[in-house]
């Protein structure tokens, strides 16, 4: 049984609302995050969870990989069976439904392969694409012999990719990416096929993010809080961003304000957990409470 995705209208709501926008309450969008666990909590389908609450969407989770990390390092990466990863997309889809779907870590070639079936199970969510090759603390999350895969199986059925500038160089590859700038590296993704791309600023030296949707390139503009903790931040970005489109607004604007919630949840990060990296938190200007 398949469940087919109404779209909504929806209107962007003044900055300091929550839930981000109003939802009716016979009718809350449904947000699927395909992606590994976090055992931190900073970044994963925790990040993403936190990020959908946020939005005020109803979060749901296909989890990809179990990782053993906190802010210093990941440990152990444990992917789960392709199998059960396809069961868990089914399980949602048949019961509750799924608006809009965030794909963060994969980490191996069996596993986008898995995913590009699951997706064939929800053929009218739209796909939020978060690239994710390498975590906060450094280590890889992604097989280089699956960055190809990435790029064919899953790159061009997404409504939106959401790559960091090494990310988007990755995707891009050939000698020329390597000295590409956001707005070329943009256009280069896009031409591997899907229908908007946003290369996020974090890795710049401004917090600019560029979106280019073939036929507006645009720039997005956010604070740079360079005393904040950053844990987490392109997971909660691409969760915010596929909530907004589950929430009716098109990728331009669901971009922005995927932005503004990533960039207020970097300020507001939790410096007093763990020794390295801290993570985002979402709900730090929102619950109004007070930093030492």
């Amino acid at each position: 049984m398949h469940w087919s995705a109404a779209s909504t209208q929806a209107r962007l709501s003044p900055a300091d609302a929550y839930p981000a926008l109003p939802v009716a309450p016979d009718r809350i969008p449904r947000v699927l995050s395909i992606a590994g666990s976090d055992s931190g909590g900073g970044a994963g389908i925790q990040a993403d969870l936190k990020a959908f609450a946020r939005c005020g969407v109803h979060g749901m989770t296909a989890i990809t990989a179990i990782t053993a990390q906190n802010t210093v390092a990941v440990t152990a990466v444990y992917p789960l069976p392709p199998e059960l990863i396809v069961e868990q997309v089914r399980a949602v889809a048949d019961d509750i439904g799924v608006d809009a779907v965030k794909i963060g870590m994969l980490g191996t070639i069996e596993t986008i392969e898995a995913v590009g079936t699951a997706l064939d199970l929800i053929p009218d969510a739209q796909v939020v694409l978060d690239p994710v090759m390498v975590a906060e603390s450094g280590a890889r999350l992604l097989d280089e012999d699956a960055q190809d895969a990435l790029r064919t199986l899953l790159v061009p059925r997404a409504a939106v990719v959401t790559p960091n500038v090494p990310e988007a160089r990755g995707l891009a590859a050939g000698g020329a990416a390597a000295e590409a700038d956001s707005e070329q590296l943009a256009r280069a993704v896009h031409r591997l096929g899907p229908a908007a791309v946003v290369v996020t600023g974090g890795h710049r030296d401004q917090a600019v993010d560029v979106f280019f949707d073939g036929e507006r390139l645009m720039e997005i503009a956010g604070e740079r809080y360079v005393d904040g903790a950053a844990h987490g931040s392109g997971c909660t970005h691409s969760s915010a961003l596929a909530a907004h489109l589950a929430l009716g607004l098109d990728p331009l604007e669901a971009a922005r304000a995927a932005k503004r919630i990533a960039s207020d949840a970097v300020r507001d990060g939790l410096h007093s957990v763990g020794a390295g990296a801290g993570p985002v938190d979402v709900f730090g200007g929102e619950a109004g409470r007070d930093r030492p």
